[in-house]
C-alpha cells in the first residue's frame, strides 16, 4: 500500500479520516496490517509529507500510533508527550499539522494503566516532572464519583481510569481553548478533532464520539 499523497490528502474529509483510523485500529486488533513496503513509503515522501491526520497521544511504549491504527510512513503525525497533556509546544505543532502540513483530524488519545495518570492520582513531585503532572491535577480534582480518600490514588484501577478520561476531555478543549487557528479551521468544516482511548488489554481505541467537534454549532455546544 502506498503512503498518502497530496491528492488523497486533499480528499480525505475530517469524517472520513476518523473512519480511515478506525479501519486501522480494527486490523490491528486483528493482526490483519497492511503489507507496506516501508523503504518505499520512504522514497515516496522524500520530497514532502501528506498527513491526513495528528495525533497527540503518550510517551508509552505500548502506545505508538502508527501501530495501533496500522498507518505507514507519512500518513499522520505523531505528537507523544507523558499523559497526553498539552502546552504551548504542542499546540503550535497540532497548528503546523494542521494549517500548515494540511491534516484534516486532530486525535487526543489517551490509554489505560497510564504511568503520568497514576502519578498525578497520588500527587508525585519530582524535578520537571512536578510540572507536568500538575497539567493532570485538574481532572484527578474533578473526579467526583469516588469520595473515599484512601481510594483516590493508583492503587484503585476505576479512579485512575476515570482521570485517565477526564484528562482526555479536557485536553480536547484546552487545545481548542488556546488556538484561534485551530478553532477557526474547526468553525470553517477544515478539520476535525476528538478524543480517544487505547485500551491496552484489548488493543481497541474507543473514540468518545461525544467529543468530536467539526463544526461551529459542536465548538459552542461544548466550550459554552
Amino acid at each position: 500500500m502506498r503512503t498518502h499523497n497530496s491528492e488523497t490528502q486533499a480528499t480525505t474529509t475530517p469524517l472520513r479520516a476518523i473512519e480511515l483510523l478506525k479501519e486501522g485500529n480494527q486490523r490491528f486488533v486483528n493482526n490483519l496490517k497492511i503489507n507496506r513496503n516501508l523503504l518505499q513509503q520512504a522514497n515516496d515522501t522524500r520530497e514532502g509529507q501528506w498527513p491526513f491526520a495528528v495525533i497527540l497521544s503518550c510517551i508509552d511504549s505500548r502506545t505508538s500510533s502508527e501501530l495501533i491504527f496500522d498507518q505507514g510512513l507519512g500518513d499522520i503525525f505523531s505528537i507523544r508527550i507523558a499523559g497526553n497533556v498539552v502546552n504551548t509546544d504542542v499546540v503550535g505543532s497540532l497548528e503546523f499539522a494542521c494549517k500548515v502540513a494540511g491534516s484534516k483530524l486532530i486525535v487526543v488519545m489517551g490509554h489505560s494503566h497510564c504511568g503520568a495518570i497514576k502519578g498525578a492520582c497520588d500527587h508525585i513531585e519530582m524535578g520537571s516532572l512536578t510540572e507536568l503532572l500538575s497539567k493532570i491535577q485538574p481532572a484527578v480534582y474533578e473526579e467526583k464519583t469516588i469520595n473515599e480518600a484512601d481510594k483516590r490514588n493508583s492503587k484503585n484501577t476505576e479512579f485512575v481510569e476515570n482521570v485517565a478520561e477526564l484528562n482526555i476531555r479536557r485536553s480536547v478543549k484546552t487545545i481548542i481553548n488556546r488556538s484561534y487557528i485551530l478553532e477557526q479551521m474547526i468553525e470553517n468544516g477544515q478539520i476535525a478533532i476528538v478524543g480517544a482511548k487505547h485500551n491496552l488489554d484489548s488493543g481497541v481505541v474507543e473514540f468518545y464520539d461525544d467529543t468530536l467537534m467539526s463544526n461551529t454549532t459542536e465548538i459552542r455546544k461544548h466550550l459554552s
